[in-house]
């Protein structure tokens, strides 16, 4: 029995690894990883909170749950509660019985969802807490060190994941400002040569057609460079 749970174990961690290194977008990977640390941790309900940095508190942003009532729970400040308390300290934390545990903040929705014992890890990369990972059962469980290290395991990578696309969306929003911004040079300049306008004046023509017209800044400089390029 220990062996087969051990095989869907590495079964999980290789299917997250193969969607790491896929094209998907995160919301996929995350349901795909709950869905799967589920089935391998022999889970009722698996979650992914992560931080919301502005507001400094934990989210639920997956879970393999059909509960609205579980997925709608409201967010928790780092600290606060089982998993704030293993964000803010970057350890995970096993309870036997969350409606015994006086951390744990929503005992009213384990008791009607039957949650018994949970598994709580941190998703860290480079020691930089952005998330937990939660396991829950529905039954009395004591998890083993194996069960902790495997779902720690997990939560590296996910963690990766949720890192690398963060940073590839960041990367994009800043490519795309960075080709705006220049194509807004650009057509400045065609304006200052063409009207004899000052840069001033030129960037606020661009900006009044812009408004006028209910178009982006790049929309109004992209047709006045192909109306240039035109002309040539």
């Amino acid at each position: 029995m220990q062996n087969v749970l051990y095989e869907e174990q590495i079964s999980a961690l290789t299917k997250i690894s193969r969607a790491i290194a896929s094209d998907l977008y995160l919301e996929d990977i995350l349901r795909l990883i709950v869905t799967v640390t589920a089935e391998a941790m022999g889970s009722n309900i698996c979650s992914i909170m992560l931080i919301d940095e502005k507001k400094n508190e934990l989210v639920i942003r997956a879970t393999q749950s059909i509960s609205e009532e579980y997925n709608k729970k409201p967010p928790l400040k780092l600290g606060e509660g089982v998993a704030g308390l293993v964000a803010k300290e970057n350890k995970p934390i096993a309870i036997k019985d969350v409606t015994k545990e006086k951390e744990y903040k929503h005992k009213d929705i384990a008791k009607r969802e039957g949650l018994c014992s949970l598994l709580c890890v941190p998703l860290a990369v480079k020691g930089k807490v952005i998330g937990v990972i939660n396991c829950y059962t529905s039954t009395p469980h004591e998890f083993s060190e194996i069960e902790i290290n495997i779902l720690t395991s997990i939560a590296n990578q996910a963690a990766v994941a949720i890192e690398n696309t963060e940073l590839m969306v960041k990367s994009k929003v800043i490519q795309e400002e960075l080709e705006t911004r220049k194509r807004i040079e650009r057509a400045k300049g065609i304006l200052m040569s063409e009207e004899k306008l000052t840069e001033e004046e030129a960037y606020l023509k661009i900006r009044k057609y812009s408004m006028d017209n209910r178009k982006t800044m790049r929309e109004v400089a992209e047709a006045i460079i192909l109306a240039s390029d035109m002309k040539k």
